[in-house]
């Protein structure tokens, strides 16, 4: 990808960023010379193995810090470590998601609700305001990472639709705020990518299931979602701001009932 903006020498911080969709984000900016801060929470990175894997793709060695995206003090302590070497973060990609799963409305309390939001919301707004009281500035760019929650049913997944549905406004409000200022909020909101995260959430069987019966290409990858986050901060698509974008590769208009039954023999289906 050509960029506009030159991204060596630029802080760029990634949190949950030493797994699935966050890493390959990491990665990829990596690759384009910016310094990445990974974070992540209770000791939940091969922290020699990641900055192999930086050194294999010729980026410059991240910065690897525990730091629990709900914890203020541990956001502190993030922003003063950056503010040793830098004089403003050049892009947030906020990826922390973190929710209790439930099996049933009888599983629903307050106690989960309210985790939930600490870590899959609040840390959207609150990354940004430590960023603005530490340097004086906004970071150029921040990008939320969403998923279909929000718009459709997916088992057990009340708490994280409704923190996501929650951090999406929030990008529309703090846009409204902020038009004046130097800083482009967008979300991305992704087809189920296939990760750690997801089979746990979902457990092992529910990849399977879902390519046998949905169409072709409905999982997005890793990398796409991280091309998506770097062309909203590369500096061609700065007119975006705060927009909900959809990864799906068109399906979400594709892929319906009257597919599966035009592919109902490939499917081994009667009806």
């Amino acid at each position: 990808m050509i960029l506009r903006n030159d991204l060596k020498g630029k802080a760029v911080i990634v949190t949950g960023g030493t797994a699935g969709i966050g890493l390959a984000t990491g990665l990829l900016f990596g690759k384009h010379g910016a310094h990445v801060y990974l974070t992540h929470r209770w000791g939940s990175a091969d922290e020699d193995e990641l900055r192999a894997q930086f050194e294999a793709a010729g980026a410059p060695a991240p910065t690897i810090v525990e730091a629990d995206a709900s914890q203020d003090e541990d956001t502190e302590a993030l922003m003063q470590l950056i503010r040793r070497d830098y004089d403003a973060v050049f892009a947030l990609i906020s990826n922390v998601s973190f929710a209790h799963v439930s099996k049933s409305h009888e599983d629903l309390d307050k106690k989960s609700f309210l985790r939930s939001l600490g870590y899959s919301a609040w840390p959207f707004v609150g990354y940004l305001q430590a960023v603005r009281e530490t340097f004086g500035r906004w970071p150029k760019y921040a990008v939320g990472m969403s998923s279909r929650g929000p718009e459709y049913f997916l088992p057990g997944y009340d708490f994280v639709a409704a923190s996501k549905t929650v951090m999406e406004t929030f990008c529309r409000y703090l846009t409204a705020d902020l038009l004046s200022e130097d800083v482009r909020i967008n979300i991305l909101r992704a087809n189920p990518v296939e990760t750690a995260s997801l089979e746990a959430t979902f457990g092992p069987d529910f990849v399977p299931f879902c390519k046998k019966y949905y169409a072709e290409g409905w999982f997005i990858g890793p990398d796409e979602v991280a091309a998506a986050a770097l062309a909203l901060c590369s500096g061609l698509m700065d007119g975006v701001k705060g927009q909900i974008l959809l990864l799906d590769r068109g399906l979400g208009f594709a892929d319906n009932v009257v597919r599966l039954f035009s592919a109902r023999e490939r499917h081994g289906l009667s009806f």
